[in-house]
């Protein structure tokens, strides 16, 4: 449990720093730098793209040196990097710069830090833990968007000041997860006698014999990331309904208050009852929400679709995680987490890059219908399929 605790307070801090600079961004680029909805698409795209890819080879070299923490901080400290790139930036190549280096680190630390957390971690409180790091990160969220909204107002829409100070949680974040320890004695120490090496070309033969599930979820979870596209475009919808920027940084604020609630309670109840149904249940209030976004006309109702994203992201991001540790074999876990993020990043890519044009080429609805469309197929398909 002290790893789950030191792990949660880790992302904590880190989403305090990266949530003061998210809600941000999109204005920053769009207003401030004179960026378009595409290239905000394709920065986006590129960006959340290669953090996802990196995740199964991340995952891969943690399960072959059986080494989890050292890549974990070194993922923190490229984000690090990232954030200070962001802070120098006057152009919107910086940006794209700052970008890159910022999730690349997210690349590289996601897979071996939840394999951290699952290596710590049994059958009966998987769900569980994976909840609790995803309310404690999400809760440092929330921290972030408050912390953003309140500098924001004070600074007199200074993005460059919030910036800086976002790199204040940054350091103590990885600072604090020097105090994370390795479990010597786990899961890995069966899995070093019983599977000596892995290679990648092992990955064939053992995706071959996966179980089926896990299978069909790896490719239900490619489908639905076609429809899952960059937040920030909520963030502009936002905006063409009138909302000022310090609204928009509330709104966004609401959504992770939300997510921060069902997270926990999601993961405990996927442990009673199974993943299934909570991810089925995601997927729906995610069509349900971007459909909502298509034709939202008032102020009001977009503070409701933002809170029930939140609802979708509670159901869904620890228990996604959570049943693929339970499916994939164990000396292979971080790969495949890793393998799970990678074809959502893959998706993401032309998620995020198809809405950017979209939004130019045919209108602001557009995106939204075409992600409701994609995550009802995405349910069907987990109805059937898993």
């Amino acid at each position: 449990m002290f790893n789950i605790i030191i792990l949660g307070i880790v992302s904590l801090l880190t989403d305090i720093s990266s949530e003061m600079i998210y809600p941000l961004l999109p204005f920053f680029l769009v207003l401030q730098l004179g960026a378009s909805p595409a290239l905000l698409g394709f920065i986006e795209g590129v960006a959340e793209s290669l953090s996802s890819f990196l995740k199964v080879f991340s995952g891969y070299w943690s399960d072959k040196i059986k080494k989890r923490k050292t890549l974990t901080i070194s993922g923190y400290a490229f984000s690090l990097f990232g954030k200070f790139f962001l802070y120098i930036s006057s152009s919107w190549g910086l940006v794209f710069l700052a970008r890159i280096l910022d999730r690349f680190g997210k690349g590289v630390r996601t897979a071996p830090r939840d394999a951290l957390i699952a290596d710590s971690s049994n059958e009966k409180n998987r769900g569980r833990n994976f909840g609790l790091h995803r309310a404690l990160d999400t809760l440092g969220a929330c921290l972030g968007i408050l912390l953003a909204y309140l500098f924001f107002k004070g600074a007199s829409a200074d993005y460059s000041k919030v910036f800086f100070i976002a790199l204040i949680p940054a350091v103590l974040g990885l600072i604090a997860l020097f105090w994370v320890k390795e479990k010597q004695k786990s899961v890995l120490g069966a899995a070093r006698i019983n599977k000596p090496k892995v290679s990648f070309k092992d990955l064939i033969p053992q995706f071959k014999i996966l179980d089926k599930r896990l299978k069909a979820f790896l490719i239900i979870t490619f489908l639905f990331s076609l429809a899952n596209s960059s937040n920030q475009f909520l963030l502009l919808r936002a905006k063409t309904l009138g909302f000022n920027t310090r609204l928009i940084i509330l709104l966004y604020l609401a959504y992770n208050v939300s997510y921060a609630l069902f997270s926990y309670p999601a993961g405990v109840i996927s442990d009673k009852i199974g993943r299934k149904i909570l991810l089925i249940s995601g997927y729906v209030f995610y069509s349900l929400v971007y459909f909502g976004f298509a034709f939202v006309g008032t102020q009001e109702f977009a503070w409701v679709l933002f809170a029930v994203y939140g609802i979708y992201m509670g159901l869904t991001e620890g228990v996604e995680k959570a049943f693929v540790s339970d499916l994939a074999p164990v000396h292979l876990r971080a790969t495949f987490i890793g393998m799970h993020a990678a074809l959502a990043g893959i998706g993401l890519f032309f998620a995020s890059f198809l809405a950017g044009g979209l939004w130019d080429i045919i209108g602001v609805k557009a995106p939204f219908i075409f992600g409701g469309i994609m995550s009802l197929l995405a349910a069907v398909g987990m109805m059937k399929y898993i």
